[in-house]
């Protein structure tokens, strides 16, 4: 089984976005990882992360949001996940790492 992470770094004016598509599981976090922290780690940096493409996230990829969450408290930059499906936001809720890590409260559908 073959499943893909995309990652795509947006510079825009005050933030870098990045958009994500596919899954995020324990093949896949390492490349969001590798793609995530360095960006937190730049000083009054905003780090805006679209998930509208991605349907599918377990706890590997949390793990991934709480070492960035923690990056960008260390370094004074700020970090929002965006466009969250149903189903991957539903994840944050029951762990209640929305009320850590700021979170659009658009919700998007999806299965």
């Amino acid at each position: 089984m073959n499943i893909n992470l995309e990652v795509e770094v947006k510079k825009q004016e005050a933030s870098t976005v990045l958009v994500l598509s596919g899954e995020i599981d324990a093949y896949t976090a390492p490349k969001l990882k590798e793609s995530l922290l360095p960006l937190t780690r730049q000083p009054n940096a905003e780090v805006v992360v679209d998930l509208e493409h991605v349907n599918y996230m377990d706890s590997t990829g949390l793990g991934v949001f709480i070492s960035a969450l923690k990056s960008t408290n260390e370094c004074g930059s700020k970090l929002r996940l965006i466009h969250l499906q149903d189903r991957v936001h539903r994840l944050f809720k029951i762990t209640s790492l929305d009320n850590i890590i700021t979170i659009d409260t658009t919700v998007r559908g999806g299965n």
